[in-house]
């Protein structure tokens, strides 16, 4: 028979796609979404749009933030075996808390931050117990959860928007990285955060191919790693480039990024994340090899609750106001983003990169759509038709 592995026992080109088709899947949707808007914009012959413009990317980013900060926490959500309804109602509540102890109170923002971070951490640890230690379905608990914050929010801003916030509180989200170096333009600051990213991806992906041969394991294909993280690398050079020639990074692109990296360590690195995935895949099979699952769903909510909270202050912040109706409807978007992004509705499988490239496919397709003037109930409707492709995907790729 002939071998059809390449030299070295790396796996060849075609094996490795088609064992990791999802995630390389996503990735090449992601640009071929993007270059699609790129050249329909181009040719709209009333207005043409530059999609890749610096001012679009930094609305892309400042627009879709909350659905991947979100979407970090529900991943552990969904790959613990669960799933949370309420973070939109959470998001809503928190900036109303946000907006009551900062404009009608006047505390400062330094005390604000970590108030509400307790507040949404509280909230998760509520809706945990009654998950992980009375076995209450997390559908009903946060379903319940969706319905009693959406009327403390109506409550406590008595059904009014309240704001203006200060300056610092507005930073949060609509806030930029000022240039170190004092050139302003392009951003010099932004150029070399962004080549540190990218050569801490390759970093990272390269020594995730030295370990998989350490255990013994089948490496990735040199040809495919390289292509892939020059692809990556020079995506992120060029997102770099067009923000630092407007203006410079966005504070939450900071906050994610840092998230990104942070949450990708403790769920590829630690112990506690690998102990996740085993609850997910199987819980008594975890229950029965020393893992205290109950703890760890209750710490899973307790985390969703601090970044819907998170998300919260920075909705309410870019807004510059809090609203009774703010995050509804946000649950959808994450939940999908996750799916989209590779996660298995079963649980126990889904990556942190993966969720990252679902939540910027969900992004780019809104944005785009909007610039086309797509009617938002076409948009719900290709949205949707997305979210059920990923998960037949997911279900085949399974009975396969």
């Amino acid at each position: 028979m002939a071998d059809t592995t390449a030299s070295g026992g790396e796996k060849g080109i075609g094996a490795h796609l088609g064992g990791h088709l999802r995630e390389n899947g996503m990735l090449i949707a992601l640009v071929a979404i993007v270059l699609f808007f790129y050249v329909v914009l181009q040719i709209v012959p009333q207005n043409p749009v530059d999609f890749l413009s610096a001012q679009n990317i930094t609305n892309l980013f400042l627009q879709n933030s909350y659905v991947i900060i979100m979407a970090l926490g529900m991943l552990l959500v969904i790959v613990a075996g669960h799933i949370d309804l309420s973070i939109g109602s959470v998001v809503g509540f928190t900036g109303a808390v946000a907006a009551v102890l900062t404009v009608n109170m006047g505390w400062p923002v330094i005390a604000v931050v970590p108030t509400c971070l307790l507040i949404g951490a509280a909230i998760g640890a509520a809706q945990g117990y009654w998950i992980a230690y009375w076995r209450i379905p997390s559908f009903i608990v946060t379903l319940a959860g969706m319905l009693v914050f959406r009327g403390l929010t109506l409550w406590l801003l008595n059904g009014q928007n309240v704001g203006p916030f200060p300056k610092t509180f507005q930073s949060l989200s609509t806030g930029f990285i000022p240039d170190a170096f004092g050139v302003d333009k392009p951003n010099v600051t932004a150029l070399v955060i962004v080549a540190l990213a990218a050569a801490i991806v390759i970093f990272i992906g390269w020594r995730a191919r030295n370990r998989d041969a350490e255990f013994g394991m089948t490496p990735e294909p040199i040809v495919m790693f390289l292509a892939r993280n020059i692809i990556v690398a020079a995506a992120l050079m060029f997102v770099g480039y067009k923000l630092a020639t407007f203006r410079g990074l966005p504070n939450v692109v900071i906050i994610l990024g840092l998230l990104t990296v942070l949450y990708a360590f403790f769920t590829e690195s630690t112990t506690t994340g690998r102990r996740v995935y085993a609850l997910g895949g199987n819980e008594k099979a975890a229950k029965l090899s020393g893992i205290n699952t109950d703890r760890l769903v209750f710490l899973t909510f307790c985390n969703m609750g601090v970044l819907a909270s998170l998300a919260g202050m920075i909705v309410a912040a870019r807004l510059n106001s809090s609203t009774p109706k703010a995050g509804v409807g946000f649950e959808l978007d994450v939940i999908a983003a996750v799916f989209i992004g590779g996660a298995s509705m079963t649980g126990g499988s889904g990556k942190i990169i993966g969720v990252v490239v679902g939540a910027l496919i969900m992004g780019v397709m809104n944005n785009g759509m909007s610039i086309l003037g797509i009617g938002i109930d076409y948009q719900q409707v290709i949205k949707g038709l997305v979210l059920l492709a990923a998960v037949i995907f997911d279900v085949y790729n399974k009975n396969k």
